[in-house]
């Protein structure tokens, strides 16, 4: 069972974790969810991560943040959301957007260079994603200062309690932006879990160098609860979430979750990891692949090799609609940008969009 103080940061900073490496569930929750799905979520978006740096590679996409390794972080949090929370999400919560409903070959818009974002937040309460480092935690913030605003929260009543899920990475807990919506968040008792995927690294700088203690112990100097949970454990991801969405939603404050995970692949496409860091360091964390634990797990469990083999067929559609999904996408409206800059466009505004347009037809005339 899960009980609420065994995911508190204790001194020693003891990992929360549910499955072990050899996929043998050490520790049972109350926080439900169905392995079946977790599985499939986390089999289907780590292919749409792997089709997207193909895609990449052979100039499809201009940039794309691999996510390899953190699948279950991502999945753990995102099934434990309700419908009517929202999440706000860096630039690497693929697996999340997944959980959420958008279209993975929306994602590749943004990448692609066709849209400035790709999909309708209020669709799926998924958020657009941010590029600046942590600025998402203040768009998080002041959206659960408007639940609170709304009375949305602590009333008891499911179907109107919501709470706010912001994702970051270690990186972010340098940015002042991050530290200033923590001090909003504990000071106002918002209803926010800032779920911070502790991947080691920030581009080429490890951890090490931006704090001398957990992420999970920070929360501590502003007031609110810290969980360290084992972030390739999608079981014990969900399960932590689960709990500090609830508390969330129940009135009683924000919480940092720290996810311990390993980014596998290099920070972007453009990056060299290797200049940085061993491979043996990664050779390591693959052993503790979050959906080899949960196979594991399920193969132990008797479950039939059919359901497997059914995940692996959707996997090769997903992918081949990826691959075509990606290539037909419609290139913008050259009047997008200032169509959807300002509610009403000024003068000024309105003639650099003539002027911009002429330029462009211009250059097709060329072209033709």
């Amino acid at each position: 069972m899960l009980h609420p103080e065994a995911t508190e940061v204790a001194p020693n900073d003891e990992l929360f974790t549910c499955l072990g490496p050899d996929g043998v569930l050490h520790r049972e929750t109350t926080a439900g969810g169905d392995l079946f799905v977790m599985y499939r979520d986390m089999v289907l978006s780590r292919r749409v991560d792997t089709e997207a740096i193909a895609l990449q590679r052979q100039g499809e996409l201009g940039l794309w943040p691999s996510m390899l390794g953190q699948e279950g972080a991502q999945v753990g949090a995102g099934r434990a959301l309700r419908p009517r929370d929202i999440a706000f999400p860096t630039y690497r919560e693929h697996a999340v957007a997944w959980c959420r409903g958008v279209d993975p070959v929306q994602l590749l818009g943004l990448f692609r260079g066709t849209t400035l974002g790709g999909w309708d937040p209020r669709e799926n309460n998924f958020s657009l994603y941010t590029l600046v480092i942590g600025a998402q935690t203040l768009h998080a913030v002041g959206y659960a200062m408007g639940i609170v605003r709304d009375g949305d929260v602590g009333t008891g009543d499911p179907d109107r309690d919501r709470a706010v899920l912001v994702f970051l990475g270690d990186g972010a807990l340098s940015e002042g932006e991050t530290n200033e919506a923590f001090v909003w968040a504990a000071a106002q008792n918002l209803p926010i879990v800032f779920f911070c995927q502790n991947n080691q690294w920030a581009i080429s700088a490890p951890y090490s160098v931006q704090s001398r203690v957990s992420v999970a112990q920070r929360a501590q100097g502003f007031g609110f609860r810290g969980v360290r949970v084992d972030g390739n454990d999608v079981v014990a991801s969900h399960a932590a979430t689960v709990d500090a969405l609830d508390r969330a939603r129940a009135g009683e404050g924000p919480t940092l979750i720290e996810a311990m995970t390993y980014r596998r692949n290099p920070h972007t496409t453009s990056d060299d990891d290797g200049r940085y860091r061993d491979a043996a360091l990664t050779d390591q964390w693959s052993a503790l692949d979050p959906i080899a634990r949960l196979r594991t797990h399920l193969e132990n469990s008797g479950v039939a090799e059919d359901f497997f083999a059914g995940v692996a067929a959707e996997e090769e559609l997903l992918a081949e609609r990826v691959r075509v999904g990606c290539r037909t996408l419609p290139d913008p409206d050259p009047a997008s940008p200032f169509l959807h800059t300002l509610a009403e466009m000024p003068t000024e505004l309105a003639q650099q969009l003539d002027a911009h347009l002429a330029f462009v037809a211009a250059g097709e005339e060329v072209a033709s």
